[in-house]
């Protein structure tokens, strides 16, 4: 029974003026069943928002030499548009190359799996009760092999509507910290912690691109010399994978790896293995390390997880923006009055941004 006496100004404190916890976990698994469902439609936006971001400094660099928001933005576009459509011409022939050659593969495969069982028959060991066939299974692998290339022509069926909404995402951005301060009510707007958000998502798409243009060229041009087919797509999968963090260049090592194996023999595939080790561990062991620094705010298992998560709600796109859609989402719990401890778990033990001012509870 309510006390018509009690003082209304003595109301409750901590948790009960904030989100139920039951309730926040029901819309967290809303959104993320959500996000889940329309991946269709949300990876093309994903893909046009982060190229924009990337294009956009490049933008406002021409914009600084004198020429106009449109003329500038235009020109960033026909740039991309360019580029990119080198690039789709050269996956797509080289994707068809690689799908004409698997059956040839195929056969060589067999054939090396029956070079293994003759040679642990040698060794005394009975193979007919191991069946190699049975474990590696060479139609299974090209199959799959067959299927992800597939995936990838698919992939760059979007491309025409990744970049009209790209455009209209760059001319956006132009304006978007004005808007912003005049949501925020007026020109005077502190807007700080979009711009650090932002710098810390420019800093790290720029260096992590260029450090994978890197890897892709040395990739491309080592597969080359080692006598690889393909050496461009290797060096193309290379850039992209980079992208993903920590077991990136593993993923794009194995198919290099696995070829170099059907078509050389075991001495062709340790010397791609070694290269790709010697490439990877000086750009992503030395140099990465020493370039990035600890700008991107985030605990490692929580990277780790961030990659398998993202992979898991949007494909492999989720995949490869996992650490940028990581870092939005700490930035918006670092906002929230109720979830501030949630970003700092996802932070490493000594993020600093345990140190900003903290966003007051209304």
């Amino acid at each position: 029974m309510i006390d018509p006496s009690a003082n209304p100004s003595e109301a409750p404190s901590g948790n009960a003026a904030g989100i139920n916890p039951l309730t926040a976990v029901a819309c967290t698994v809303i959104v993320i069943a959500g996000l889940k469902a329309a991946s269709g439609f949300i990876v093309p936006i994903l893909t046009a928002a982060f190229i924009a971001l990337l294009c956009l400094p490049v933008s406002r660099r021409l914009q600084r030499w004198g020429l106009s928001a449109t003329i500038s933005t235009f020109a960033v576009v026909i740039g991309v548009v360019l580029l990119l459509v080198i690039l789709s011409a050269v996956v797509a022939d080289s994707v068809s190359d690689l799908s004409e050659s698997l059956g040839s593969y195929q056969s060589r495969a067999d054939g090396l799996l029956k070079t293994g069982t003759a040679w642990l028959e040698k060794m005394g060991v009975d193979a007919s009760e191991i069946q190699l066939s049975e474990i590696i299974d060479t139609k299974a692998l090209t199959g799959f092999a067959s299927s992800t290339l597939q995936g990838i022509l698919a992939a760059l069926s979007n491309l025409f509507l990744i970049l009209l909404i790209m455009i209209f995402l760059l001319f956006e951005m132009i304006g978007l910290p004005d808007k912003l301060k005049r949501a925020l009510g007026g020109p005077e707007a502190d807007i700080s912690d979009y711009t650090r958000v932002t710098g810390q998502l420019y800093e790290y798409l720029h260096i992590k691109t260029a450090l994978s243009i890197v890897t892709g060229v040395f990739v491309g041009f080592f597969t080359g010399i080692a006598g690889l087919d393909f050496p461009v797509l290797w060096g193309l999968i290379a850039f992209l994978f980079n992208f993903v963090p920590n077991v990136g260049s593993i993923i794009a090592a194995i198919p290099a790896i696995l070829l170099a194996l059907v078509t050389g023999g075991l001495g062709s595939a340790a010397l791609v293995a070694g290269g790709y080790l010697a490439i990877n561990t000086v750009i992503g062991n030395i140099i990465e390390p020493r370039v990035m620094g600890r700008r991107l705010g985030l605990s490692p298992a929580i990277v780790i997880l961030s990659l398998f998560f993202w992979n898991w709600v949007l494909g492999p796109v989720g995949m490869l923006l996992s650490l940028p859609l990581t870092m939005i989402v700490k930035f918006f719990l670092e906002h929230s009055a109720d979830y501030q401890g949630l970003a700092v778990m996802l932070g490493p033990a000594d993020d600093p941004a345990e140190a900003r001012p903290k966003p007051k509870k209304t």
